[in-house]
């Protein structure tokens, strides 16, 4: 099967999908063939990605391949359009879900910004949870008519390595990343047994726009990735997403940790 048909026929959503590992993760889902529903805030942004992607691969089931909803991945309203944008624009679900949207969060319990630790909070752990339940009832009533065996269906989660070993220097974003590593087994366990899998990819450091968001250093965290360089690119994780996605039906990874080489720690 060629690296294009890989996907072929299958719908997916992308939170977060503006810049970094989102961006990256819908161009590599649309060149295996997949539709794709593009979210994020920034409308500009995800335009210009829906423009590039229909521009590079074409149509998908006689329509543009990429569409937008733009708005924020926490709020009920805009999962729910995402997920009904599949069903209205290309004429089936999606079934790869991919939960990227998040934020980070510089300093440790002591010592970040509280004024931000509500809306990391409601970002990272409820947006994730929300999302799996919209969507995990959405193919929960899916599968009950189709063979499962024939047709993968994924939700997969972007989690951190600082959400499996934590860090003091952002232990309050790591631990939004733990929230979200018991979020994917358990939702792992609940949904697998319907044929639904529902993967955890924890990355390290990836080189992207989200450190200056985070508030890191730029300093300090430019010594940080000197040292265990050459470090991740956005399109490390998501040839490692259209890896998981790509499996049969049968064949679920479910969790990857993936590092700069020469990363120890985290």
């Amino acid at each position: 099967m060629s690296n294009h048909s890989s996907l072929s026929g299958r719908v997916a959503v992308v939170t977060g999908a503006s810049a970094g590992i989102g961006k990256a993760i819908a161009l590599d889902l649309a060149s295996k063939g997949a539709g794709i529903i593009l979210n994020a805030r920034r409308t500009d942004r995800i335009e210009e990605l829906a423009r590039q992607i229909n521009d590079q691969y074409g149509p998908f089931k006689g329509n543009p391949r990429a569409i937008c909803v733009t708005g924020d991945a926490s709020e009920d309203s805009v999962i729910d359009q995402m997920l009904q944008a599949g069903n209205d624009h290309f004429g089936s679900p999606a079934d790869i879900v991919v939960a990227n949207a998040g934020r980070g969060l510089d300093g440790s319990v002591m010592t970040s910004d509280t004024d931000q630790w509500e809306s990391m909070l409601k970002t990272n752990i409820l947006g994730v949870a929300k999302m799996i339940r919209k969507a995990g009832t959405e193919l929960l009533e899916l599968q009950k008519n189709r063979d499962w065996t024939n047709h993968p269906t994924d939700i997969v989660i972007l989690g951190s390595t600082v959400g499996r070993h934590i860090s003091p220097f952002s232990s309050m974003y790591g631990s939004t990343k733990f929230a979200v590593n018991s979020l994917a087994e358990a939702a792992r366990r609940e949904l697998g047994p319907s044929g639904i899998r529902v993967s955890l990819i924890e990355p390290a450091i990836v080189k992207s726009e989200f450190q200056e968001v985070a508030g890191y250093d730029p300093d300090g965290f430019g010594k940080i990735m000197d040292k265990f360089g050459p470090v991740l690119v956005p399109e490390d994780i998501a040839r490692s997403i259209g890896f998981i996605v790509s499996q049969p039906a049968n064949v679920h990874i479910c969790d990857i940790v993936v590092r700069p080489t020469r990363q120890d720690y985290p």
